[in-house]
């Protein structure tokens, strides 16, 4: 989902802000205007803040303590033009979020 690019890019210091930040058209996927955050993203796809939103003090906050934490391995990251590339889907291993598989399948199987 692009909101979560956006957070995990660093754009955005919130899943929530993230949302908020796609919902208000701040971001480009390749090139486009996208105001969805529910928007799937796909390997390859180039994310960019708007030319009008690199100016927002905010963002730029979220970025510099972005880059000191580091972003997943699966996004690449370019702070001087604002932009960012998604490189692969995650594995597994890499989705940190606790997440109980078997409880999902369970849900599903009902």
């Amino acid at each position: 989902r692009l909101d979560n690019m956006v957070y995990r890019l660093g754009f955005a210091a919130s899943r929530n802000e993230a949302r908020q930040l796609v919902r208000n058209g701040h971001f480009l996927v390749n090139e486009k205007h996208v105001n969805i955050p529910s928007y799937l993203v796909k390997p390859g796809d180039i994310i960019k803040l708007s030319e009008k939103s690199q100016k927002i003090e905010k963002i730029k906050e979220s970025l510099e303590v972005a880059s000191r934490r580091g972003i997943p391995r699966w996004l690449e990251l370019h702070l001087e033009s604002f932009t960012g590339k998604v490189l692969s889907l995650p594995t597994r291993e890499e989705i940190t979020m606790p997440i109980k598989e078997q409880l999902v399948v369970e849900l599903y199987s009902r």
